[in-house]
């Protein structure tokens, strides 16, 4: 009927007397679905069309400013003074009183001790105050990091929109919608409707006074209240329709008392409340225990039928069979916020500095699509991975994904590859005196990547149970890159 509109209009349709801000609590988790957008206006609202959903294309000045962001990443002093803020909120102390600071090295050290733990004895809990504080110093950082590299990653791979639903699963104090945040403050004129499900109390109150307030009085974020659910126990029906972005960060692992089975069978489930084109993220820890167990879901999830996008290739159209796959992603270090300076003012500083952006993660789709298409000329001669036995001591041509960064040290460099088949972890050896023009192109390319290596010597490794594939001065290595055409 208009092409805009002001929320007290609405009023005077109403049989009973009702505030704006009342109207608005109403209405405003339905506005992203009506394509409705809201603009506060003294004490009003203005109600304008919102732009059509369809895929968000990075201009040059918003992919510069990320660029930017990533050459030198770390928590902005805007967020970094809101969590000291919190911490004198919670605490009635300044957030770098003595006791303070003791009291959260005590809460970091005591989830350091239980995170690697074993099995049902790994409890890691955030029902106290100081836990979510220690989480908040520690571990935050980081993972409020390494979720805007994929996040940035998707919207350069083109699997974000213009409009985006995203619901964020174990959202804790809202490390996830955070980072969605200030990625968002680096793009012009996107929006982001963010729903959340966090079951602890403590975790909750951290959201509101973070989330909120970092998200300010721009419209391009939207956060609804977070959900107060026990993801075992969730009403999926209850769930918004048609999210664009599920997110699974750092939760599944924590959830013990599930079995691999049941973790999968929950992760199909709410992939039922997906938008068509919509994507599952996935994100473990890089440590052996959490990253192969991540592996061994998405495997999983894939017989489900719900498809791998990255970083796994699949070239010969196989089932991977290999029982453990130790795989992640290794970024530059963030820096460190000032907070953690102050907790390392210690006899042992080292324990309470965490900059390194190591992850395993998974991207998931209900449709066929993938980050690397690759079809096999009909002449090409490759080996697959799967007969590796047959090669031993032999020269073969291999196509493959590199699935690590160098792993390796001054003398060597090691690099995990696979192409989906592989029944034994591969890893491709390069002495440091045979790096060369011709194979230099293993260390340029990016996670994921698919590289083809040519003259290749296969060597058993007894005492690994695994395949080196040695490089030598014959060697020759051509990398897809990421850009590769479907």
């Amino acid at each position: 009927m208009k092409p805009e509109f002001m929320l007290s209009e609405l009023r005077s349709y109403l049989k009973e007397e009702a505030s704006v801000p009342h109207i608005y609590k109403i209405l405003k988790p339905l506005l992203f679905d009506l394509g409705v957008d809201a603009v506060a206006e003294e004490e009003d609202f203005r109600l304008i069309r919102a732009a059509p959903q369809k895929k968000m294309e990075l201009k040059d000045d918003e992919i510069k400013k990320n660029d930017l962001f990533f050459n030198s990443s770390g928590v902005s002093r805007k967020l970094e003074r809101l969590i000291e803020q919190y911490i004198e909120k919670k605490t009635s102390k300044n957030w770098d009183d003595p006791i303070v600071m003791e009291k959260i090295r005590n809460a970091i050290r005591s989830q350091k001790a239980s995170y690697w733990k074993e099995n049902k004895s790994r409890n890691i809990s955030y029902e106290k105050g100081y836990s979510v504080l220690g989480y908040l110093s520690y571990q935050f950082p980081v993972y409020f990091v390494q979720f805007q590299y994929l996040l940035y990653e998707l919207a350069k791979d083109g699997l974000l929109k213009n409009r985006m639903k995203v619901l964020d699963v174990g959202t804790g104090p809202g490390t996830v919608p955070l980072a969605i945040i200030d990625l968002y403050n680096r793009l012009d004129n996107r929006k982001a409707n963010i729903h959340t499900i966090e079951l602890f109390d403590e975790n909750i109150e951290a959201y509101n006074f973070l989330v909120p307030q970092y998200a300010g009085g721009k419209s391009n974020v939207t956060v609804e209240e977070p959900i107060r659910a026990d993801v075992n126990k969730l009403d999926i029906e209850k769930l918004p329709d048609n999210i664009d972005l599920m997110v699974f960060s750092n939760v599944l692992n924590e959830m013990k008392e599930l079995s691999m089975e049941q973790k999968a069978e929950l992760v199909r489930n709410m992939s039922g409340k997906l938008s068509e084109d919509g994507s599952i993220i996935l994100i473990e820890p890089a440590d052996k225990v959490n990253s192969t167990e991540m592996r061994k879901l998405t495997i999983m999830l894939k017989r489900m039928g719900i498809k791998i996008y990255s970083p796994c290739t699949f070239m010969w159209s196989g089932e991977c069979t290999l029982d453990t796959c130790w795989s992640f992603e290794h970024k530059r270090d963030i820096k460190p916020t000032r907070l953690m300076e102050k907790l390392a003012e210690c006899d042992e500083p080292y324990r309470y500095i965490n900059t390194d952006i190591k992850y395993s993660y998974a991207i998931l789709r209900k449709d066929k699509l993938s980050k690397q298409m690759f079809l096999f000329p009909s002449k090409a001669k490759f080996a697959r991975m799967s007969q590796m036995e047959m090669h031993d001591k032999k020269r073969i041509n291999v196509l493959c994904s590199l699935m690590s960064g160098d792993l390796g040290d001054d003398k060597y460099k090691l690099y995990r590859i696979c192409d989906g088949t592989s029944r034994k972890a591969i890893y491709a050896v390069l002495p440091s005196h045979n790096l060369m023009e011709e194979n230099e192109a293993i260390t340029k390319a990016g996670y994921g990547s698919i590289i083809k290596i040519f003259n290749v010597l296969v060597k058993y490794n007894e005492v690994n149970d695994s395949y080196n594939l040695l490089i030598g001065k014959g060697t020759t290595i051509e990398s897809q890159y990421d850009d590769m055409e479907d």
